[in-house]
């Protein structure tokens, strides 16, 4: 299918502002990231709302931002609707047709509707259907008159509160049966105006596919006008509204006069918005008989708004040109309206006029539109763009100044993590990856405080990054609201043996296996614990209980092998290992002290040279060629395979690393003597080679 406009063409939409009263418009926004169309302004002209649409390839996001001559939209004011607080559960969800309240502190839109959302299943869904549902009828079409149909066929209306930050649905208006879409507000902000019809399944397997706008073939819907008090967001019981409702057609866009007296809308046949039979018709706000507008051209007539006294009309049409021009009618105290008056000069020829809307500010009061998030987003998109293309360089700069606009983007921290792993800086990538997870779980615990697991999650990688303080604070705050919560109490029991409170971790842990004798982490945990306190036996139960509950626990393997190793059962340790290595074959340490034990085990049938320089190798490859122990593992590798030339040069290089006259260093320099003398090291007294 064609689309209606190619990726390359958004660049060209442009804003402009217009003073009736002047001859010709001026650009107020232009080289736009992503498509800036659908939008909505406050009565009083200080709040604009706008969808930002396919920024990130999302569309899911809005801003509020207020309205000066010179606007700057900041990340502050951007808001991610799938990720806004309140009782909306699932994935993402897409605003449409988003409207601003007249004085700026709410938004009413539809988003999708699921079972998390409205609470139940609307009829074309099934309860083990787990994927996401399209909510929306869409065919394009290669008339470029009429490119695209497009209408919500599911829905409910949520409205969100800039001072709360939440996002939820509007009682009476969030019924899954129902699409409910398209709502507007009342001048006084105390009820809301939309569209609503039965809800289905947008396209159905088995159906013809539109080729034209009015095709029989479009999935037939037809929306009532309904009136719904916003009662402080509590809802209530929505009323059809008579004259536009239950009347053959399809009935939608309304706006509501700014006297609150009338209610002008769109009616059509079929679907909203754009359609080429659109009519503009004209009722009391309280319903009666709808009267057809006098202004009405003789193709599509949408897209209207009230100018602030209420006096006058703007819409767009289609009567005089295949892209959309823009048409005012006055109305006087009656709801009578004049002819459509043609506003010229607004747009070069070939361009359409969408959307327009009377902002009731000062004739100067908007001369740019711009700042840090629209910055930061055409950035994005060019470090993506080179991503994709493969110049990782180049990519990787334009990834640091998305950064530098907005430090807190869990997205574009994974990309340059991504992408310097491309490049082979693979520690720095490693960096940026955790970064990322940071955020993510940082955003998760402010997202859903009233749980646990966020809480935990969040510990668990500060305790990764050595950050013990912190991670010790959201092991406390999980462990509050859920006491019972074996993974915190386990997590609290390492952070306390990490500080060296072992008798505070040995209570913890014991705790956790209260509550859950059957994770094995906390048996992991205790085995630690124990071996600190010299009780090597007890902790070699723990470790063997952990992996009797999780086989492929790697760490525990490890543990398990360097206590065997400890007491000289090599044959068991190196079992042990072998095992974790298998698990985790880029674990550096674990492959350092296989290759130890292989180049240097007092019993020769344990030893294996070239077994160990492979597995040296690949240790000092993983560490970065900068660790000590790992060179003098390889030099005694060497020396096993016979090779003591190369032990020796490389046990120098090791030596170099070290801290001089450590204990470290004299046994280097004694096993160079050695290689000099082409005799390999043996262990006497085992002991790990550890970084």
């Amino acid at each position: 299918m064609t689309k209606p406009l190619a990726s390359g063409a958004v660049r060209l939409i442009r804003w402009r502002l217009r003073n009736v009263g002047e001859p010709y418009s001026r650009v107020v926004l232009e080289n736009v990231p992503m498509c800036a169309n659908c939008h909505s302004f406050s009565a009083d002209g200080r709040t604009l709302g706008m969808d930002l649409d396919g920024l990130r390839r999302n569309r899911g996001m809005y801003t509020l931002t207020p309205v000066r001559q010179e606007m700057s939209i900041d990340n502050e004011n951007v808001i991610q609707w799938s990720s806004a607080k309140g009782r909306l559960k699932g994935g993402l969800r897409i605003g449409f047709m988003s409207q601003v309240s007249p004085d700026g502190k709410y938004v009413v839109t539809t988003i999708n509707a699921s079972e998390e959302d409205g609470g139940q299943q609307s009829p074309s869904s099934t309860a083990k259907s787990a994927e996401p549902r399209s909510n929306y009828y869409v065919a394009n079409f290669k008339d470029y008159r009429f490119l695209q149909v497009f209408y919500p066929t599911r829905g409910i209306l949520s409205w969100y509160s800039r001072t709360t930050g939440i996002l939820q649905p509007l009682p009476g208006a969030d019924d899954p049966q129902f699409v409910q879409t398209n709502a507007v507000w009342s001048p006084d902000g105390k009820f809301l105006v939309f569209a609503r019809a039965a809800a289905k399944e947008p396209n159905p397997e088995g159906t013809a596919v539109a080729r034209f706008a009015n095709d029989l073939a479009e999935r037939p819907i037809q929306y009532d006008l309904y009136r719904i008090p916003f009662n402080d967001g509590k809802g209530g019981t929505p009323e059809p509204i008579e004259g536009a409702s239950r009347n053959g057609m399809s009935n939608s866009f309304p706006k509501v006069s700014p006297d609150g007296r009338w209610i002008v809308f769109v009616q059509c046949r079929n679907g909203l918005l754009m359609r080429p039979d659109s009519q503009l018709f004209i009722v009391r706000a309280a319903g009666g008989q709808a009267r057809r507008m006098r202004c009405n051209t003789t193709l599509m007539n949408s897209w209207h708004s009230f100018s602030p006294n209420g006096r006058w009309l703007v819409f767009s049409s289609k009567s005089r040109s295949p892209y959309t021009q823009m048409y005012l009618t006055y109305i006087d105290e009656e709801g009578n309206d004049s002819p459509a008056i043609l506003v010229e000069n607004s747009t070069a020829a070939n361009r359409a006029v969408n959307i327009p809307e009377f902002v009731n500010i000062a004739p100067d009061g908007l001369r740019k539109i711009g700042g840090p998030a629209l910055e930061y987003y055409r950035l994005f998109d060019r470090a993506a763009y080179l991503q994709r293309a493969g110049r990782y360089e180049e990519s990787v700069a334009e990834w640091r100044k998305v950064l530098e606009i907005h430090p807190d983007d869990e997205m574009s921290y994974n990309n340059l993590g991504l992408v310097l792993r491309q490049t082979g800086r693979l520690h720095e990538a490693a960096i940026h990856f955790q970064k990322a997870r940071e955020i993510k779980l940082q955003r998760a615990v402010e997202d859903d405080p009233g749980h646990a697991s966020p809480y935990n999650d969040l510990g668990t990688l500060l305790l990764e990054t050595g950050r013990l303080d912190e991670a010790e604070a959201n092991f406390q705050k999980a462990m509050e609201l859920d006491p019972q919560f074996a993974p915190a109490r386990c997590n609290m029991g390492n952070v306390l043996f990490r500080k060296g409170r072992l008798d505070e971790a040995l209570v913890q842990l014991r705790k956790a296996l209260e509550f859950d004798a059957g994770y094995a982490p906390t048996y992991y945990n205790l085995g630690c614990v124990l071996t600190k306190r010299g009780e090597t036996e007890e902790a070699i139960r723990q470790w063997r209980k952990a992996l009797e509950i999780k086989p492929d626990y790697a760490k525990a393997h490890d543990r398990l092998g360097s206590a065997l190793y400890a007491q000289g059962k090599t044959s068991e340790a190196l079992a042990q290992w072998r095992e974790g290595v298998l698990l985790q074959p880029n674990d550096a340490p674990t492959l350092q002290q296989v290759a130890w034990a292989l180049a240097t085990s007092p019993e020769a049938s344990l030893r294996n040279g070239t077994e160990a320089v492979a597995l040296a190798v690949r240790a000092i490859q993983l560490s970065g060629g900068k660790n000590a122990a790992a060179l003098d593992t390889l030099a005694a590798a060497y020396a096993e395979a016979g090779r003591f030339a190369d032990a020796a040069s490389t046990a120098r290089q090791a030596l170099a690393l070290a801290v001089p006259k450590s204990q470290q260093a004299e046994a280097i320099m004694s096993r160079i003597t050695l290689y000099e003398a082409q005799t390999p090291f043996r262990e006497t007294s085992v002991s790990p080679n550890r970084p």
